[in-house]
């Protein structure tokens, strides 16, 4: 479960104008007083990630290729609101 690493960063690399959406979304999905927590980096909670993956990709299973979690990403930043 999860995201494709290898091929978000391929994604990213030939569309360098997505990074900016990609880094948003992903600073929204920080865990709240990250900084109070080891491992002290902007990570979400698990249970949250859980939750994104199964709602952005429709299963926990396969994880998400690069294009998949920019296109995430950019309905995320569409959204109105707060988490």
């Amino acid at each position: 479960m999860g995201v494709d690493v290898r091929d978000l960063s391929a994604y990213l690399v030939r569309h360098p104008q997505k990074l900016p959406v990609v880094a948003r979304a992903g600073w929204r999905l920080r865990r709240r007083a990250w900084w109070r927590r080891a491992p002290y980096l902007p990570l979400p909670s698990p249970g949250y990630w859980e939750f994104r993956m199964v709602t952005a990709n429709g299963t926990n299973g396969a994880p998400m290729t690069g294009r998949a979690v920019v296109e995430a990403a950019t309905w995320s930043l569409r959204q109105r609101g707060g988490r």
